[in-house]
């Protein structure tokens, strides 16, 4: 008997009126996989983060967890079957200490009825214990986020995803705005997602940060799939070649090519 996949998507699409924002599109994630969902710009890449998450519902097909299908009425609907998603503004607060961002809506307390405060010491230890096991390395907890690198923000999110019980995560272009060694950075840390069990969803334009960490890769291209592929099935260049436009950066660069004979 073969096992349901932890999250599915089964031929889903999404209209915005008379515009196609997703047709046709299947994929799935399992616990301790990275599954990468690539496109450029106006791919289909937000529309999709949105059905997964809950956040808008598919105009056709399904989606499955554990094999029984769902409907989110609402992003709490899915938090609630273990499907966080990072956005790229992280939904942080700079001013704020890298503890109390970590916590932030739901903070651990002490007492008992309206005597109920918020426990600092126990926050503090859980931040360290939990950055210490992702192999996240911050100077102290009490420090602002906003003093953090970009890469080190995503970290300190992606921990905490996964503390509140993330069983699938999806990181939506966590290394678009990133330097190389800071990009590294996440890349590493969504290994560490990973070989803790959780299910990534990694969405991301730039197919060298994908390859490295993608077990599985889903190519959209104006809201449609380029096909789903095996680490196995396909290359680094093939990927690149697929995610570039494949037959259309031939017919460009044929065209570059006859202006440059006109020109020389």
């Amino acid at each position: 008997m073969t096992m349901a996949h932890l999250l599915e998507a089964d031929h889903i699409s999404k209209y915005y009126g008379n515009i196609v924002a997703l047709k046709d599109i299947s994929m799935y994630v399992d616990a301790g996989e990275v599954t990468c969902i690539l496109g450029d710009n106006g791919a289909g890449k937000s529309s999709f983060i949105k059905l997964l998450s809950g956040v808008h519902q598919p105009d056709a097909g399904r989606l499955l967890v554990e094999g029984e299908e769902v409907q989110f009425g609402s992003p709490r609907d899915a938090r609630a079957k273990g499907i966080a998603t990072v956005y790229q503004d992280l939904a942080m607060v700079p001013l704020m200490s890298i503890w109390r961002n970590f916590f932030l809506g739901a903070e651990p307390r002490k007492g008992f009825g309206p005597l109920r405060w918020f426990d600092a010491a126990t926050a503090k230890r859980i931040v360290r214990r939990e950055l210490r096991e992702m192999g996240i390395d911050i100077r102290d907890p009490d420090q602002p986020v906003g003093t953090l690198s970009g890469g080190e923000r995503q970290s300190v999110a992606i921990a905490r995803a996964v503390y509140f019980g993330a069983r699938v995560l999806i990181l939506d272009e966590p290394t678009s705005a990133l330097g190389v060694k800071q990009a590294g950075v996440v890349l590493k840390y969504i290994l560490q997602a990973r070989d803790r069990g959780v299910a990534v969803i990694f969405i991301t334009h730039n197919p060298h940060h994908a390859y490295p960490v993608g077990d599985r890769f889903v190519i959209l291209n104006r809201g449609q799939s380029l096909g789903a592929y095996e680490k196995n099935e396909i290359d680094r260049e093939e990927l690149v070649r697929l995610m570039a436009g494949g037959s259309e950066l031939a017919e460009l660069e044929h065209e570059l090519d006859a202006i440059k004979a006109e020109v020389g």
